[in-house]
């Protein structure tokens, strides 16, 4: 019985391994099904069910394997096999990949279509049998139900196996083209519904993207017939196995086309905003594509079904998509995947070119505008620090940049982050940088004035951008810096004060925890400025060197910005700090009225008095500054013998004064001023503005006509060295002529006797007629803050040496402490230690002192 049964466990099993072949065979016949279920019955009665299934899944993967993956992969082996540079030119054809991808994926298709049927017919026979026994328990109905599964399975198991190293890039390569060309033909179409308006999409519904494109190829619309080609290879290629290779080739292809639209719309203009476009973009090429893509493959299901529970921000605004409708969630979820995408590489663009955005700022406020959102959507603060510090480190804390355009992009650097980031967080750690190298900067304190007091912005050629005036931003300020002490709270009412409480944030997690929240209330470019000097005190004491500077050099009297400059300074560092410099303005404002009580009364007297002789220059061309010296900085002198006439007009005007301001009386500083003067010369004369000694050089010439320079040096009572620097003026302007004297260190000077002469001589343009002194050719009228400070450091000169001499090396701190300590008697020590090591500087530069890991000591 037994053997019986063995025997006929053979047969059926031979009988069906033979009409597995035939079914499965070159040719295939599908009619072999209705023979091929009695003998799967007997097989399963035999409970051969799962040998039948493994045995059936074998075949078609030896049969799959030989024949269809083996052509498929071949269609793409000269691509994989070919060099770099020949699958370039595999890459430039028109019609590459598509066509072969088209090509080899209908081949295979074909072939696992059939597969599919012949695995139909078994489990079709599986199931009859287990129609036939209910009741009876057997494995047959776990076969056919797992068959179909296992097939899909070994399908994409064998392919994923044999898969060339270059097949993804195959696809990228496809999918990249063809949403390059669907841009294209989508672009066209929009821009030619453009209203001028510079916006680059109007409208999203130009293609009817909600048509129905179903599987089996209904008609769509003809600017949907590119999706629907793409949407078949989707299909194709997951139905292959390929689910996760296809999604992630399309995804890339779909996220580079971003980038280039970015990159494209961005650009090197920052006066225009891009943001705004870039997103009118995303929805009117990806997400559409992607919309009829989802639609087309089966994979949309509307948001509004409720099946799904995803939160999207986005889904209380359909109204976002237009043409779509309500989306769905897959939609959603590439929504927000697409714009974080463009927000991080616009933002990546910015910050990448942010050094030159904030050189043009304001005109590049745009740019600006379209980083703040992007940071506020990425929240990546953190790498706009890191790339804009290594910017400016390489860029412009350099030895090759000047003072002023440091300051200029610090300006510009504070205002552009201060829109970023109204709380100064991320400005403390960018600042810190310029703000330690411009402390190092001899200059800065005088360009920092510059710019407060300059219209121009400290710029030599007085083109400034507005941008760098600090004098506008103190301006602009002005109505609010009565509220400037933002530490005090005593006029905050309670329920200011709990609004104020209601509305508290934290700082960001990139604040420096040593610096507290009060401080960040409001970005004070003044305060910043401040704090790059130490003090204001030392502002106030450049300005008041730099005003006085200005005001000696005036003869108009015209005084009104400085006056108005004065009263915003006042607001911003206080009226005790400015005293000194308002006595100098009301200095200039009393000199106009007495030049003219005076003038009047010298006129009047020499009319009114018989017998007195006219002058021989008229007190009408005399204007003089009185100062009030004790509010002045030091003044530097210089004793110059002036002319007899001139010298009577001063003698004049100075009794006149005594006689109106009695006790008070005059003490001239020859030195200073300016004189203009008229050269006369046969048949034509030449005007000149100079300094008090050109003139008296130039007016010894009218006594003789040629002098050497030790006489003229004597008669003017000047040293011979400053003589001969002051008279090259002459001598390049071709007023006199030089030739060696009687002694090699004696030249003698001639007066030319003819224009003709002086065109010929001068290196000037002979149609210009009047010659305005040069900032280089005139002298500061006042010892500098450097000056000054060394002059008072000189009282503690010995002081410093002494505890030198005992102690043998003192660093810095200690030296200060030490001075404050003991030095309390007039004068007492109140200088910074800023100051001190300025001071201290000098004497190592005086070879009086010398440096060692930070500690001074004598030099040996």
């Amino acid at each position: 019985m037994e053997r019986d049964d063995a025997d006929g466990s053979l047969a059926s099993w031979a009988q069906f391994c033979s009409l597995s072949n035939e079914l499965l065979g070159g040719d295939g016949d599908l009619s072999v099904g209705p023979r091929l279920a009695p003998v799967v019955a007997d097989l399963c009665t035999r409970r051969f069910a799962t040998l039948v299934r493994d045995y059936f899944l074998h075949s078609l993967e030896e049969t799959f394997r030989s024949n269809a993956v083996k052509k498929f992969w071949q269609h793409f082996y000269p691509y994989c096999n070919a060099s770099a540079a020949d699958r370039i030119k595999f890459c430039v054809n028109e019609h590459w990949p598509e066509e072969i991808i088209s090509r080899a994926l209908e081949d295979i298709c074909l072939e696992k279509s059939y597969q599919e049927k012949c695995v139909l017919v078994l489990a079709h026979a599986l199931q009859s049998y287990e129609d036939r026994t209910p009741k009876r328990k057997s494995k047959a109905v776990d076969c056919s139900s797992s068959l179909m599964p296992r097939y899909q399975l070994m399908v994409s198991s064998v392919l994923l196996t044999t898969l060339p190293m270059s097949f993804p890039e195959i696809l990228n390569v496809y999918f990249k083209k063809k949403l390059e060309e669907l841009s294209i033909i989508m672009a066209g179409s929009y821009e030619s519904d453009q209203t001028g308006n510079n916006e680059l999409f109007e409208s999203s519904n130009t293609f009817d993207w909600n048509s129905e494109m179903d599987i089996d190829g209904q008609e769509v619309s003809g600017g949907s017939s590119l999706v629907k080609n793409i949407g078949k290879v989707v299909r194709d290629l997951r139905c292959l196995g390929f689910i996760s290779m296809t999604e992630d080739a399309y995804s890339s292809a779909i996220i580079w086309l971003l980038k280039s639209k970015v990159y494209e719309l961005a650009g090197d203009d920052y006066r225009v905003p891009v943001l705004g476009n870039v997103k009118k973009w995303i929805q009117a090429v990806p997400l559409q594509f992607l919309h009829a893509l989802l639609s087309y493959l089966g994979d949309s299901v509307d948001y509004a079904s409720g099946s799904s529970g995803l939160k999207s921000p986005l889904a209380s605004h359909p109204s976002s998509f237009p043409g779509i409708g309500v989306p769905s969630e897959a939609l959603l979820r590439w929504h927000m995947r697409l714009e974080y995408f463009a927000y991080e590489t616009l933002q990546d663009l910015r910050i990448s070119k942010l050094f030159e955005i904030i050189v043009d700022y304001p005109e590049s406020s745009p740019a600006i505008e379209d980083l703040k959102l992007c940071l506020e959507y990425t929240g990546q603060h953190s790498k706009l620090v890191d790339s804009f510090i290594s910017s400016l480190r390489y860029r412009l804390l350099t030895a090759g940049a000047s003072t002023n355009d440091i300051l200029h992009q610090y300006v510009s650097t504070i205002k552009a982050l201060r829109t970023i980031d109204p709380t100064g967080v991320f400005l403390e750690a960018v600042g810190e940088p310029i703000r330690d190298y411009l402390r190092g900067r001899k200059d800065t304190i005088k360009c920092i004035v510059t710019m407060l007091t300059d219209g121009s912005g400290g710029n030599a050629s007085g083109t400034g951008n507005a941008g760098d005036n600090l004098l506008e931003e103190l301006n602009r300020d002005a109505e609010n810096q009565e509220n400037a002490d933002y530490d005090n709270h005593a006029n905050i009412d309670e329920k200011q004060a709990w609004v104020n409480s209601e509305s508290w944030e934290p700082d960001p997690v990139e604040a420096d925890p040593l610096k507290g929240s009060r401080n960040r209330r409001k970005v004070d470019i003044l305060g910043l400025m401040v704090s790059i000097i130490g003090s204001k005190d030392q502002l106030v004491n450049e300005y008041r060197v730099m005003l006085a500077e200005k005001l000696l050099s005036k003869s108009d009297f015209e005084i009104d910005s400085d006056i108005r400059t004065l009263e915003l300074l006042k607001i911003h560092f206080g009226e005790s700090s400015m005293q000194k410099c308002e006595i100098m303005l009301n200095d200039l404002i009393d000199s106009k009225r007495t030049n003219s009580n005076i003038k009047t009364s010298l006129l009047k007297t020499s009319e009114t008095v018989p017998g007195q002789e006219e002058a021989d220059i008229s007190h009408d061309v005399l204007d003089a500054t009185i100062i009030s010296s004790n509010f002045w900085p030091p003044i530097q002198t210089e004793d110059i013998v002036v002319p007899a006439s001139v010298d009577q007009l001063l003698s004049d005007y100075a009794k006149r004064f005594h006689q109106i301001k009695t006790p008070r009386k005059l003490l001239w500083k020859k030195n200073l001023g300016t004189v203009k003067l008229e050269l006369e010369f046969e048949g034509r004369s030449m005007q000149f503005t100079v300094a008090p000694v050109h003139a008296a050089i130039i007016m010894r010439f009218q006594e003789k006509s040629s002098w050497t320079s030790k006489t003229l040096a004597t008669e003017i009572g000047i040293p011979m060295d400053s003589l001969n620097r002051r008279i090259s003026f002459w001598t390049s302007k071709g007023v006199l002529t030089e030739s060696a004297g009687p002694d090699a260190d004696d030249h003698t000077f001639t007066v030319v006797d003819s224009m003709s002469d002086v065109n010929k001589n001068s290196t000037v343009n002979e149609r210009l007629a009047e010659y305005q002194m040069t900032e280089e050719e005139g002298e500061s009228s006042v010892a500098s803050v450097e000056e000054q400070l060394k002059k008072e450091m000189t009282v503690y000169e010995k002081f410093i040496i002494g505890m030198l001499t005992n102690f043998g090396s003192m660093s810095l701190d200690r030296i200060h402490n030490t001075l404050k300590m003991f030095c309390i008697a007039e004068p007492s020590y109140d200088k910074s230690l800023q100051q001190l090591q300025s001071f201290l500087s000098g004497l190592v530069a005086d070879e009086k002192l010398e440096t060692r890991d930070g500690l001074y000591l004598l030099k040996r």
